[in-house]
């Protein structure tokens, strides 16, 4: 009985032949992450256990992204025992205000994942680094002290569900659908502590930004993490960026697979999650005309160039409607570097947009476009539950940069394709 590409990784990280699903395993990890919300949950605990060193500075990353620049005298506490806490240990990437970005678009950028690599976070959408054939998830804060302090984690290896992806995008359809269709078919729960293993030759459709939405929400339909196969895109991504040896698994052929989902990208078409669930799925066309006061373009499942190029391609020439409010948030200080070189950000000013600095903030109802009662927003954001932007009043949208800018001009959930 053969292997997925994560029970191959795992085996790996455990010094062990091989595991199946269900085994519980301790393994070595090479990157242990956290930001500004769960660090200093972390922090507590590493000292209430009078743990007095990290087991590698080097792997250990913290990046303070979620209230930053920081919205109140809270947020500035949780930072500032994070800021602390990297100078005591001398912590090598520790990203803060100014060279911040968000996490999970800033950690591969920086070459801090690589293929076959074990990686923690205390953030639930650690699993985005699968893009890169990492294994990658999400753990709570103690699980974070613990692994700063022993480059250690247990795992239960989980089962797989194969996601087999054929033919290639439609104008104006990305990754964003993808992982929408896949969760609206099996749900919220479909996936629960499995990992969603991505193959088919539509996997050569999609660039690294569509394979980084597509794992991001991986966590959404309850998966432990999502991974996609090595190929000639994820070596040229990582070349400049990752100099260090790393290791490519490939899933056996006779490997065990639960369940196999077939999405044709030929015939998908621009997808939205109607409130409160990413399940709750439906093709725009079908949602279009619903009302909106705010859109939301950034976040750590679309704030990369590609997002934002697809947005201004489509708010060029144009203005953001009357009564909606616009924002846009590129989702690290190299992206912004890289929109203002190409004219993004300017075309989003001229539309009516507010430009934002790096930082998670609208997505969590934190900062930076919070709602008020009754308000609804389109947002290219990775959750859309119950007051999760503002008050259990509100209501969030999910879709993709293309929906979002169409909608943003709209006044309305749009179309892209009817221009």
């Amino acid at each position: 009985m053969g292997m997925t590409m994560t029970q191959k990784i795992l085996a790996r990280c455990a010094g062990l032949d091989r595991v199946e699903a269900g085994q519980l395993i301790e393994g070595k990890l090479d990157l242990v992450l956290g930001n500004d919300i769960t660090t200093p949950v972390a922090i507590t605990e590493f000292d209430k256990a009078g743990l007095t060193s990290v087991f590698d500075r080097d792997r250990i990353a913290i990046v303070l992204d979620h209230y930053t620049p920081c919205k109140d005298i809270k947020a500035a506490q949780l930072c500032a025992a994070a800021r602390n806490f990297a100078h005591r240990f001398q912590i090598t990437h520790f990203y803060d205000v100014g060279q911040v970005g968000v996490e999970h678009a800033l950690i591969p950028e920086k070459g801090l994942a690589a293929p076959g690599e074990v990686i923690i976070g205390a953030d639930s959408h650690t699993c985005t680094y699968g893009a890169l054939g990492a294994f990658s998830t999400g753990v709570g804060s103690t699980d974070m002290a613990a692994g700063m302090a022993t480059g250690l984690a247990w795992f239960k290896v989980p089962s797989a569900i194969k996601v087999v992806l054929t033919g290639t995008f439609q104008p104006y359809v990305s990754g964003k659908d993808v992982i929408l269709e896949l969760i609206g078919r099996i749900g919220v729960d479909g996936a629960l502590y499995r990992s969603l293993e991505f193959t088919g030759d539509g996997v050569a459709a999609l660039d690294m930004d569509d394979r980084f939405t597509i794992c991001n929400m991986a966590i959404e339909a309850g998966a432990k993490n999502g991974i996609f196969p090595v190929d000639q895109r994820t070596l040229d991504y990582l070349k400049g960026r990752v100099d260090r040896p790393f290791h490519a698994f490939e899933a056996d052929s006779d490997a065990v697979y639960e369940q196999e989902v077939v999405i044709d990208l030929n015939t998908l078409e621009p997808t939205v999650a109607l409130p409160h669930l990413p399940s709750n799925t439906q093709p725009v066309s079908q949602a279009a005309g619903t009302r909106i006061d705010q859109v939301v373009i950034g976040s750590c499942t679309n704030g990369r160039i590609k997002d934002l190029r697809e947005a201004a391609d489509i708010m060029r020439g144009h203005k953001v409607a009357d009564g909606v409010r616009c924002i846009v948030i590129p989702a690290t200080q190299e992206i912004m570097l890289q929109a203002m070189a190409e004219g993004l950000i300017q075309t989003f000013i001229e539309a009516g947009a507010a430009v934002s600095t790096p930082t998670c903030g609208p997505c969590l109802g934190g900062h930076m476009g919070v709602l008020a009662d009754d308000e609804v927003a389109v947002a290219t954001t990775n959750r859309n539950f119950v007051g999760r932007m503002g008050p259990v009043s509100s209501k969030i949208i999910l879709a993709s940069p293309a929906v979002a800018a169409a909608s943003a001009l709209a006044g309305c959930v749009a179309d892209p394709r009817r221009g």
